[in-house]
């Protein structure tokens, strides 16, 4: 009998082709984000006054800019709201997102359509009309929400939603939440398409509840898609801007700033462009720190 022998983990022939392909997309990606990752650090180490506003180089301070930001109590403040506002924002729209990728998988054609037209048209929607929208919704003088809960018998008649940093805080999760799901629906929804019909049936065959075949069967198969639209939405959440600012500009209340918005206030309002600096490189270290589980669990499974 003639013997055959395979060979095991022989190395892989090198090809340049592809790497060759990627270096003009490379080098747009390099200059386009790494100039102005390079100047933000840059201006990290100095100190803009006054004087560099009629074109005197910047001070050289090293690493006083973060100390102040690191020993800044109302900036420990800002980033406290922010973790709390991008993590219930985070895990509201993951669950709400779930849970109509959930529908429209259980739905037939007709509805699905129609809930997929209904969440592409709020997708799509310009994120300073939607704004605009639901500060019209919730204004305090002739606001939609404050009519129908008035006259579903709440006492809402004149209630001021953006008067308190609560408030606001409230109204821009709605916004976010509402202009965020999609995302997340939409991306289960492809995972759910993955998994086989037969596999659900013959589990429903061997009595395994809705519950089990759930945490079971589906979650596994949707984890890397939730891992992926998790992380995405604790990313944009945490660096939210546009939606804090045009709610502080209907009405500001006291302390109601995000990092969005206290970064901007801290350059562009103050002109203290060296501390929005550090502290917008001091959010770059928070977010590599969210990414750096998910990056850990792609080496392992490419691996």
């Amino acid at each position: 009998m003639a013997s055959t022998t395979v060979k095991v983990g022989a190395a892989r022939k090198f090809h340049v082709a592809p790497y060759l392909l990627l270096i003009p997309a490379t080098a747009m990606l390099v200059v386009a984000m790494g100039y102005p990752l390079g100047w933000q650090i840059w201006a990290s180490f100095m100190k803009f006054g006054l004087m560099q506003q009629f074109g005197a180089p910047p001070d050289f301070v090293g690493i006083d800019n973060y100390v102040e930001v690191f020993t800044n109590a109302t900036t420990w403040g800002v980033v406290g709201r922010s973790l709390a506002f991008c993590v219930v924002n985070a895990v509201l729209t993951v669950i709400i997102g779930v849970g109509l990728a959930l529908l429209m998988n259980a739905v037939n054609k007709a509805v699905r359509l129609i809930l997929q037209i209904a969440m592409l048209l709020a997708w799509a929607m310009p994120v300073v009309a939607a704004v605009t929208v639901w500060i019209w919704l919730f204004d305090w003088r002739r606001g939609v929400i404050n009519y129908v809960l008035t006259g579903l018998g709440f006492d809402f008649s004149g209630h001021n939603w953006l008067g308190t940093s609560m408030g606001l805080y409230f109204v821009a999760t709605v916004i976010v939440v509402w202009m965020s799901v999609p995302f997340v629906a939409f991306s289960v929804y492809a995972g759910l398409t993955q998994v086989s019909e037969e596999v659900m049936e013959a589990a429903s065959l061997d009595g395994a509840s809705s519950v089990r075949r759930f945490t079971s069967i589906i979650m596994p198969m949707i984890r890397p898609v939730l891992m992926i639209v998790g992380l995405l939405q604790i990313i944009w959440d945490l660096r939210v801007f546009t939606q804090i600012k045009m709610l502080q500009d209907a009405q500001m209340p006291l302390n109601s700033d995000l990092l969005g918005t206290y970064i901007y206030r801290l350059g562009v309002g103050s002109g203290d462009f060296s501390m929005a600096s550090a502290l917008s490189i001091f959010v770059l270290i928070i977010t590599i720190a969210f990414s750096f589980p998910y990056v850990i669990q792609l080496v392992k499974e490419d691996s």
